[in-house]
């Protein structure tokens, strides 16, 4: 399944959902995300301007895309950071440089579904993801 597919499945049924399913998706699929193991949780891979705790560790696989261990303290916003992934896990960084991050998460709406202070955090992360894919592009 390519990540647009995976992206677009997960859209659909949100759609679907009313807001209490909507957060337990959320909490689905964030409980799915790849172990973050607890040394990597430090003050460097700590997301700044979120409420909960978020940790982002990237990685580089031997082809050169970049893949992100992440991990929160708090359900929903693990589910968030999941839906990121989602969109930008494996892909090279001049893919995640050109990437509208923003736009392939606005059919979630979170701001809306959410409270804002479980969404503060994702321009963050977003521009974590894109400056370190900005060291790598070529």
């Amino acid at each position: 399944m390519t990540v647009v597919n995976a992206i677009t499945e997960i859209q659909e049924e949100y759609e679907f959902l009313d807001a209490d399913d909507r957060y337990r998706l959320l909490i689905d699929l964030g409980r799915a995300l790849e172990d973050m193991p607890d040394a990597l949780k430090t003050d460097a891979t700590l997301v700044r301007g979120c409420s909960a705790a978020v940790w982002v560790y990237p990685t580089r696989t031997e082809d050169g895309r970049l893949h992100f261990l992440a991990d929160s303290n708090a359900a929903i916003t693990k589910g968030i950071i999941a839906l990121i992934l989602q969109i930008v896990q494996d892909r090279t960084p001049e893919e995640l440089v050109t990437l509208d991050i923003e736009d392939a998460l606005a059919p979630f709406d979170l701001k809306n579904q959410l409270s804002s202070n479980r969404t503060q955090g994702i321009p963050n992360m977003i521009a974590l993801i894109r400056q370190t894919a900005g060291r790598y592009a070529g």
